[in-house]
């Protein structure tokens, strides 16, 4: 339908839609600004990515439209794709002619023939992004809006414009959209729309694993993860790309003894995360789903204590390195980072349960570094009983760990530490080749430091060098310049 009153006039803030403008009306061709921005524009959310499409060719309208704004604007053509863009004022601008699709059914590749904006507007992937403002021509400031995606807006809907299982059958990466839109916007997915999701999940394997994580990745930022999570569990989704996750459900009881459910348990601490984050998190958001993604390999029955998922840290390590490859994920710091903090993840709750010793606290300071924070962060996350007493008492041990932690670290400088020494001291020292009890020396100098036997300084360190060399039979050779 067309809204033609103009009003939408006073949402056209930027000061690029008043030059596409005259650049159409200079070259004859009418000019929209389509999809995103016009649903966020009328949603009045931040958006720094503005499309236009006109009937016409997309790279000469931007090419006219930048001369305007300065000659020497640097435009970037993509002439196999027949779009263009160019950077200005805080936003991306891109511009494209009018297009229909058409695709086959083993390939998300469409051919791409000229069209005509109500074309453009059928192969949009839901009525929300199908909207256009006209920017010129009889009517300008109109809301051009077939498929009724105003009503949507109202109604908190992700709808399709056309058939659903066509639309997701062309391009099953708008499934993973669908869920990103609800999760990101807080709509339900209207329900002929949820069925064909799941009609058509299957057909998510046809697209890379490098696009589907990245639609997984604005899931995992939004506010409340959850909601995208469930949904992509309940349209079957979830398990084309990560069934660890989708192992995590159910609760079996044995002897009247059951086991709390792992993946609502996961959902909760992801939630967690994102609220008590102050911006998004990434990579603690994976974290956080991740952290309990081997107890169902370590899940075994007691008959005394009940069920137990010992070591479940440890394989989980080995589990995420499995997930990121599998996913084509980055096999850097950042699968690192997350392998850090899930094999870390129990180690505060033993403190929080044991005694909090010295010892403890500096190895735990050693292991973690810089990452001790969002460690520290995960934890209390994962505390999600519903046991107020426990949960009181549970943050009150926090407090007292993280008391200890700043205590520790502003003595001791722990964070990052690396020994005062290497195994150049130890070779040099005892005229000693390369072998293996360099290592248990150092190992055991290390253990001293950290259970606070020694002082963290580098004479010190030494002369437990020596000790533990002679120990082990070696004779002093070169006593270190700190030590004479």
């Amino acid at each position: 339908m067309n809204t033609n009153n103009g009003k939408y006039k006073q949402v056209l803030t930027h000061p690029i839609y008043e030059l596409v403008s005259h650049a159409a009306n200079e070259l004859g061709v009418s000019a929209f600004v389509v999809g995103g921005v016009v649903r966020d524009l009328i949603m009045r959310r931040h958006n720094t990515d503005i499309d236009i499409v006109t009937v016409g060719s997309g790279i000469e309208l931007a090419k006219r439209t930048a001369a305007m704004i300065d000659p020497d604007l640097h435009v970037n053509v993509y002439r196999n794709f027949g779009t263009a863009q160019f950077n200005y004022e805080g936003c991306v601008i891109e511009f494209v002619g009018a297009r229909r699709e058409s695709y086959s059914h083993d390939s998300r590749k469409p051919v791409v023939e000229d069209g005509t904006l109500e074309d453009d507007q059928m192969r949009r992937d839901f009525t929300i992004n199908a909207m256009a403002i006209s920017l010129n021509g009889e009517h300008p400031y109109e809301l051009v809006d077939p498929f009724d995606g105003i009503g949507d807006i109202k109604s908190k809907l992700i709808r399709t414009p056309c058939d659903p299982d066509k639309t997701f059958s062309d391009d099953p990466l708008r499934m993973m959209r669908a869920v990103r839109f609800a999760t990101q916007l807080n709509f339900d997915i209207y329900p002929e729309t949820f069925e064909a999701i799941k009609r058509n999940a299957y057909r998510l394997d046809i697209i890379s694993k490098e696009r589907i994580v990245e639609e997984f990745n604005k899931i995992l930022v939004c506010l409340r993860p959850s909601k995208g999570i469930k949904l992509l569990d309940e349209s079957h989704l979830l398990e084309r790309f990560l069934p660890e996750i989708c192992a995590l459900q159910g609760v079996q009881f044995i002897n009247g003894k059951g086991h709390k459910d792992n993946f609502l348990h996961t959902l909760e601490v992801v939630d967690n995360i994102a609220m008590a984050s102050e911006k998004p998190n990434l990579w603690l958001e994976w974290a956080a789903l991740l952290h309990d993604v081997a107890k169902p390999a370590t899940k075994r029955f007691d008959p005394v204590v009940g069920w137990t998922f010992h070591g479940h840290d440890a394989v989980g390590v080995r589990i995420v390195g499995s997930i990121f490859r599998r996913l084509h994920m980055p096999n850097n710091e950042k699968m690192k980072y997350v392998q850090k903090l899930v094999g870390l993840h129990l180690r505060p709750i033993a403190l929080v349960e044991d005694e909090v010793t010295d010892s403890a606290v500096r190895r735990l300071l050693f292991e973690a570094g810089d990452d001790i924070d969002d460690l520290m962060m995960l934890c209390h996350a994962d505390v999600t009983s519903k046991n107020s007493a426990k949960i009181t008492r549970c943050f009150q041990n926090f407090a007292k760990v993280r008391e200890k932690l700043h205590e520790i670290e502003e003595k001791d400088k722990l964070r990052n530490w690396r020994p005062p020494f290497d195994g150049e001291d130890i070779m040099k020292t005892f005229e000693m080749p390369p072998c293996k009890d360099i290592g248990i020396i150092k190992d055991a100098v290390c253990d001293a430091i950290l259970d606070g036997e020694i002082e963290n300084t580098r004479p010190a360190a030494l002369q437990r060098m020596l000790d533990e060399g002679v120990k082990l039979g070696y004779e002093i050779k070169n006593k270190p310049e700190e030590l004479s």
